[in-house]
């Protein structure tokens, strides 16, 4: 799986016995003629129906993986690896504009504006940079940031691992808010996002709640509940937000680990409907209908308006599958040998299948007007051009 669990200081010895009790467990399946779980679906044959090709690939130069989601403004995509590499492509034709090295290891990235753009070091530092590529600020978060920076609304927003929300100012990096929520004992190292829309920033937290906050003040605007921890141990009541919260019309999407999926009215953060689900990597939505992969990677589409399940395609299980993203008459999601998926969003057949670099691709993928962008463990960015 993607996600690996972390915990505050009090619970690291016990964190180290279930790391421990893992892989004895695990290695069980060395010495035994049991078939091993959780084998990834062979991919089958089938007749495309839709038009899906590679128009360009370009790299960051470095190892990128969890936590990294290039960003698509403009005519410009951006992306950062883990080694500390920043730049931007050309979207037409994925030259590389400019590429920076901030000389330091990053743990998340990027956003962008298109004039500021912002990555996160492994020991919680913001970097901005300006439209060249030179480094315009630094400024440090209370704790590491696993999860990309959000640039909107004059501000650049990170979420660090104590549970905070950060907002610091586009122009100098000084620290304008700060908002926190009390996290619980374990939380999932996993694929998240934060996401800006209509001057607030939108953000899932471990526990199962998503929380709506005002990017010029830091005043909470809303706070819902996706899912509510069950059971007896600290392992099974993880039921943290995976993947990064979504809008489609006045309907705010999310989906937990071990919890549940559902929807929110955007603007008063009241449940529009939510039905049991345990996903790790995220949700996608349109007008009518919402996308989300499980923990086994069997893939779901459930009306935006009510939650119905329309359809269930379980071709891709234990394929490590990335979150979704939505476009046009199709779902795309990417999976652990670097394959971009297709499906039908009306039904959930497989409509195409494109092949990267062989990395995984643990990030969803970007819808723009001409496909998709995807980018890899490798560092590798792929535009897919998509057709009818």
């Amino acid at each position: 799986m993607r996600e690996s669990i972390v915990r505050g200081r009090s619970l690291a010895l016990r964190s180290a016995a279930v790391v421990g009790m893992t892989m004895v467990l695990g290695g069980c399946a060395w010495f035994s003629s049991e078939k091993p779980r959780n084998v990834p679906a062979a991919l089958t044959e089938f007749a495309p129906s839709l038009a899906a090709r590679t128009s360009w690939t370009a790299s960051t130069g470095g190892q990128a993986g969890l936590g990294f989601q290039p960003v698509v403004v403009g005519n410009a995509v951006y992306a950062a690896d883990a080694d500390g590499n920043v730049g931007k492509f050309d979207l037409a034709s994925g030259r590389e504009v400019w590429k920076t090295s901030v000389k330091t290891k990053l743990a998340a990235g990027v956003g962008s504006d298109g004039n500021i753009t912002a990555v996160a070091t492994t020991r919680g530092e913001v970097i901005a940079l300006d439209d060249s590529g030179a480094i315009k600020w630094r400024s440090q978060a209370t704790s590491e940031i696993t999860i990309p920076p959000v640039v909107g609304g004059g501000m650049v927003v990170v979420r660090s691992g104590d549970y905070r929300v950060q907002a610091f100012e586009i122009e100098g990096g000084k620290r304008r808010w700060s908002v926190q929520r009390p996290g619980p004992a374990l939380a999932l190292r996993s694929v998240a996002e934060l996401l800006v829309s209509g001057g607030y920033v939108f953000t899932g937290l471990p526990g199962g709640k998503v929380i709506a906050i005002s990017l010029e003040n830091g005043a909470v605007r809303w706070e819902g509940t996706v899912a509510v921890p069950r059971g007896t141990s600290e392992l099974e009541r993880v039921a943290d937000v995976v993947g990064a919260p979504v809008i489609s019309g006045r309907e705010l999407c999310a989906v937990t680990y071990q919890g549940r999926i559902g929807c929110f009215d955007v603007g008063s953060g009241n449940s529009t409907w939510a039905r049991d689900f345990s996903g790790v990597s995220g949700v996608a939505a349109d007008v009518r209908f919402a996308f989300a992969p499980n923990d086994q990677s069997v893939v779901f589409g459930f009306a935006i308006d009510s939650g119905a399940n329309v359809w269930k395609q379980d071709a891709l299980q234990h394929r490590k599958l990335s979150g979704p993203v939505s476009i046009g008459r199709a779902v795309a999601l990417g999976d652990y040998q670097g394959y971009v998926h297709f499906l039908g969003r009306e039904d959930g057949r497989l409509l195409a299948r494109v092949a990267t670099d062989g990395s995984p691709i643990v990030t969803r993928p970007l819808a723009i007007p001409q496909g998709v962008v995807a980018q890899t463990s490798r560092g590798t960015l792929t535009l897919i051009g998509v057709g009818e």
